[in-house]
């Protein structure tokens, strides 16, 4: 096997992809494509070429098969065999993203622990979260001892992601929103003012941030991207970053995604060193990250004020989990002391403890049961997903939040153990393992990455196929940001339109998805610059939002607040994600090639006239 990038130098592209035969490349006769530009064109070029090469559909019914389909797909990505492994992890670890039919693709992350490790009799979470109440600051400084089942978690989480304890501290949080929260209302924003994101997309947790630093005194500021493929404006960018002064004076907060949640773009990590450079405090969102792209960040290079990621606890089962804020050592200065929310303790429930030396017994496990009732119509606007997490689960989590667990806290005589034993047995003394952080080491960077790059990109390309078969050639599908990429990451923003070339609300897409067993989201793209050529497609593309309090709606009024942008349908690939996921997705949009689909299926909603979901 041929390597196309082998880069070290490169974090965003050390891996390695084989050449793929093209009868029209003579020039690989003569000269070695092996720079990272020749692999990320060679990738692109085979990928358009190979995939329906020539070929439109128009009609949902004359697709190919789900077998015909994986046969080309496999002709055109040989190397997907080689990730097989992750399809025996699939059916062993995660039966029930098979056995339910149900296909996933709304939230990105990673989980902790596998579907194979719920008791038999229950379902249990594995752990529940307490509320801390304090300073953050006086927390890092002088905070107490942490609980051996909190320890283990931390020292499990820290090594996963290469981070070190000598150089970092970390604090669980209720979720992704509280430790955005947690740092803006503890940085000093007296004394460095400035508060720069760089998001192409609207983020409840940014959002948050963006408020609570407004009010201690910060002045907020957006990257901005360039229409239509939503590049960082780097003229724009670099001119809010780079100070004029002399002075070495701290600037201010800089929030760096690596990689969009909603369109997959990933962005130059030179950008955090440019910012490091001008005298800013870098946070680091690695929320969107793939399960191993930390082993290539280059930690060790850019070291990060802040880092915040988040865990699920079990894949596409049970999407609640906890955040973690990653504070460097020597950025702790840099907070001030004051009143911090958000902070959790991590409370281990009906675990066997009986090798260790503090047994817990659990006195109160509070069972929630939801209901919702929902109109399929275009008024009513279902709860947004927030970066994966649905809004089923953040009511879980905030009524776990505010519960009061009675823990009874029992002391056993215990042996001293040296170090090294003790590392050797916490897996087992814990009675629980972290299972899909360990299978997600075992199967490794590469593994994964080339899997997700191969199904991303043929989802791109294939939605790109669709065509309404009218005189105008309507295309079905938009896409936002990176079509078909080398580098892109595994999510994608796009929009279907009917054969008039009008927009079909991305809300009713994600109901109708939910009916065929597909569950995808919709995100708000925002922060977009348009050149003057694009001046009058602006008009056409942007809506206006209006956010009265916790309401979306749509209106040429100002009231609250008022953003501009796209509303896109949204999906995202797990790890875990198989070709069938993306094939079920693909079919589904290409039923609204039908032009009565949605008249169908509305009059099916009102006729099963079932309204309610329980949880």
């Amino acid at each position: 096997m041929q390597t196309l990038c082998n880069n070290e130098a490169c974090p965003q592209c050390c891996c390695t992809v084989p050449f793929f035969n093209s009868t029209n490349n003579t020039a690989a006769t003569t000269k070695p494509r092996n720079s990272s530009a020749e692999c990320r064109h060679s990738f692109a070029a085979t990928t358009a070429s190979s995939i329906f090469p020539n070929t439109h559909f128009t009609n949902h019914e004359a697709l190919p098969s789900l077998h015909e389909s994986f046969n080309e797909f496999n002709k055109v990505y040989p190397q997907y065999s080689e990730t097989e492994q992750v399809d025996h992890v699939r059916s062993k670890e995660y039966a029930h993203l098979s056995n339910s039919n149900h296909t996933c693709l709304d939230y990105i992350g990673i989980g902790l622990y596998s579907k194979l490790q719920h008791s038999p009799s229950s379902d249990f979470p594995f752990f529940s979260i307490s509320c801390k109440t304090g300073s953050l600051k006086t927390l890092l400084l002088h905070g107490g001892k942490d609980s051996d089942f909190e320890s283990f978690m931390k020292k499990r989480i820290m090594g996963f992601l290469n981070m070190s304890e000598n150089d970092y501290s970390m604090v669980f949080t209720a979720n992704r929103t509280s430790a955005f929260k947690l740092v803006a209302d503890s940085y000093q924003f007296q004394s460095s003012r400035r508060l720069l994101t760089v998001y192409d997309h609207e983020s409840e947790s940014v959002e948050t941030m963006i408020s609570s630093s407004v009010k201690r005194g910060a002045r907020a500021m957006s990257a901005e991207f360039s229409w239509p493929r939503l590049r960082i404006q780097t003229k724009k960018l670099r001119k809010m970053i780079v100070s004029k002064r002399r002075k070495k004076k701290r600037r201010g907060l800089f929030v760096f995604p690596l990689q969009s949640r909603v369109s997959g773009a990933r962005y130059p990590y030179i950008w955090m060193s440019i910012a490091q450079e001008n005298g800013w405090h870098v946070l680091v969102d690695a929320c969107a990250l793939g399960p191993k792209d930390m082993d290539c960040f280059g930690l060790s290079l850019f070291q990060p004020d802040f880092l915040i990621c988040s865990f699920y606890k079990v894949f596409g089962e049970n999407p609640s989990g906890v955040g973690c804020l990653f504070i460097k050592k020597s950025a702790i200065s840099s907070l001030e002391a004051s009143n911090s929310s958000g902070i959790v303790n991590l409370v281990p429930e009906k675990l066997n403890f009986s090798s260790t030396d503090t047994e817990f017994e659990e006195k109160s496990m509070p069972t929630l049961h939801l209901q919702e009732e929902e109109q399929f119509n275009l008024t009513t606007q279902p709860r947004k997903f927030e970066e994966g997490e649905s809004s089923k689960t953040q009511i879980i989590e905030e009524s776990k939040a505010h519960q009061s667990f009675e823990i009874e806290e029992i002391e056993k005589p215990v042996q001293e153990l040296d170090e090294k034993t003790v590392q050797e047995s916490e897996n087992e003394s814990f009675g629980i393992e972290c299972r899909c952080l360990d299978q997600v080491d075992s199967l490794g960077f590469v593994l994964i990455t080339n899997r997700a790059r191969y199904l991303i990109n043929w989802l791109v390309n294939s939605m790109l196929k669709l065509k309404h078969p009218n005189t105008q050639g309507v295309h079905l599908v938009k896409i936002y940001g990176p079509k078909v990429k080398f580098d892109r990451g595994p999510a994608m923003a796009f929009n279907v339109y009917d054969w008039k070339g009008e927009k079909v609300e991305p809300v009713l897409v994600q109901k109708l998805a939910d009916r065929s067993n597909v569950s995808i989201s919709y995100g708000f793209l925002h922060n977009i610059w348009f050149a003057d050529k694009y001046a009058e497609e602006k008009g056409k593309v942007l809506e206006t939002q209006v956010v009265v309090g916790d309401q979306e709606v749509k209106s040429d009024k100002k009231k609250d607040r008022v953003d501009v942008g796209i509303t896109v349908v949204t999906a995202a690939l797990g790890f875990l994600a198989n070709f069938e996921d993306v094939y079920k997705l693909w079919a589904f949009v290409a039923r609204f090639l039908d032009a009565d689909f949605v008249e169908k299926e509305r009059w099916r909603y009102t006729a099963l006239n079932q309204n309610t979901v329980e949880v």
